[in-house]
């Protein structure tokens, strides 16, 4: 063995010792402070009951302990999303008919002034109606998923859950906050990127921003809701459907979880290697939300503002979609053709060419993706809406072929596919180095094609379907 080897070994060595010794240094320093102002405590502040119980740690004991925390944490999870995908159904379905309604309002006045048709289907059928679907969809979830979690938030739970978290993430690589900008990435992939700025360390900052989207947001749900339950929870009894869809969407999150670790630890480990830095994190104790602030918060500042910046890329995305629609090369529009040119790699993914171009097509905003698939499979130019689940089911199994592999593909690759326009975009604005940008579109695309082309090859190859 070379002198240069052994040489390396045992700078390796010393580098690894360092890091320890150097964490162990940071846990002793900030125990000290922590013991040090507990026992000025305990020396001038008094108690006029002495059987005070601490409701704080008692709490915590069970919020944070390694058997019960992440049982409480997934059946959290669980509720908070059964709680959306529940009560989201009505209202969004209430304000579809009342902006359709508004659309036929609309036609009957390019009627009466006698407008070109191809300005009727642009701006009405394309730019209006890609906006219908947008806010039906969207509003709706996030106006009951955003006060929630900001009801946790305010609760002083969501510090245990990045507590509960922050092993795993050190273990691969990256901070212990990334927990929380994850947690925020399930309204909005985009206000998760901005509340990266809480991570003080600019490598695991960058780690948690190119592996922010794998978490599904608000814009993924209605495809992940609707697959599930025409797949999953369509195959069990009315009764057991919406917690059985619950349970699947909770399990898909779980699963965007692990990819999230997974792929955290492959940048710590080459792009982006490097020592985790110390997090320590002071549990602040819980209190009663304050309902009206938590209200006006999460509808202000979150749900209007994510919102506001879907509507403005949505907007020009269903008018390039009508366009591509309407243009006809032959006797076959621009969109059937651009399905045939990528049909091949979509085959190979489990998908097929319509499915992979709705993905494509719908860069601007993923809400958008559902619509763009439902309006090529049925060739009628425009976004449609279909009347019920049982509707949807009938167009992609009975009309066009779809299997349980077909929707688990397409499930998984609307997880792990290049973000949204308005995530990319604020991505660009937080690091301003367009190499980070493609980086962070490159990273999950790769990642999905490869999982897809896995589980469909390999699915094939046992004759499962």
């Amino acid at each position: 063995m070379s002198t240069h080897t052994i040489l390396g070994g045992l700078l390796k060595e010393a580098q690894e010792l360092m890091g320890e010794q150097q964490l162990m240094v940071r846990d002793s320093i900030v125990k000290s402070i922590y013991n040090t102002a507990e026992n000025l405590t305990n020396d001038v502040v008094s108690y006029t009951s002495p059987q005070r119980t601490d409701w704080d740690r008692k709490i915590d004991n069970i919020l944070t302990s390694p058997i019960w925390g992440f049982p409480i944490m997934f059946a959290l999870l669980a509720v908070i999303f059964w709680l959306t995908i529940t009560g989201a159904n009505y209202p969004s379905a209430a304000l579809a008919n009342v902006l359709f309604s508004v659309q036929d309002r609309l036609t009957d006045l390019f009627m009466y002034l006698h407008a070109p048709d191809w300005l009727h289907g642009f701006l009405v059928l394309g730019v209006y109606r890609g906006l219908a679907w947008v806010v039906s969809v969207m509003l709706p979830p996030m106006a009951i998923f955003f006060p929630m979690f900001t009801l946790l938030e305010d609760a002083g739970y969501l510090p245990r859950v990045a507590f509960n978290l922050d092993r795993f993430f050190k273990k691969a690589g990256a901070h212990g906050k990334q927990a929380l900008t994850m947690s925020m990435g399930f309204g909005c992939n985009a206000a998760g990127i901005i509340a990266c700025r809480i991570i003080e360390s600019p490598r695991e900052r960058l780690i948690a921003t190119l592996t922010n989207f794998f978490v599904p947001c608000n814009g993924r749900f209605p495809t992940l809701i609707a697959l599930v339950s025409i797949f999953i929870a369509g195959a069990v009894s009315l009764s057991l459907s919406s917690v059985v869809a619950t349970l699947g969407i909770a399990g898909l999150v779980v699963f965007s979880i692990a990819i999230t670790l997974s792929v955290s630890w492959v940048l710590s480990k080459t792009l982006l290697k490097g020592e985790p830095s110390s997090f320590t994190l002071e549990l602040p104790p819980y209190r009663v939300p304050q309902f009206g602030r938590v209200l006006v918060r999460s509808v202000l500042d979150r749900t209007i503002f994510v919102l506001g910046r879907a509507v403005v890329i949505a907007a020009p995305a269903g008018g390039l979609v009508w366009i591509l629609a309407n243009t006809m090369i032959g006797d076959t529009s621009v969109l059937s053709t651009i399905a045939g040119w990528l049909d091949p790699l979509a085959r190979f993914m489990g998908l097929d060419g319509v499915i992979l171009m709705a993905f494509i097509l719908g860069l601007p905003a993923n809400e958008i993706v559902l619509p763009i698939l439902i309006m090529s499979y049925v060739c009628g130019g425009s976004m449609i809406e279909l009347d019920s689940l049982a509707d949807l089911r009938n167009l992609l199994v009975n009309q066009h072929g779809w299997t349980w592999l077909t929707a688990l593909c397409t499930l998984i690759f609307s997880l792990c596919h290049w973000p949204c326009g308005t995530t990319l975009y604020t991505i660009q604005r937080e690091q301003k180095d367009w190499r980070w940008t493609v980086m962070a579109a490159a990273i999950p695309t790769i990642v999905g094609v490869v999982i897809c082309i896995i589980i469909n090859s390999l699915v094939r190859a046992l004759g499962l379907v």
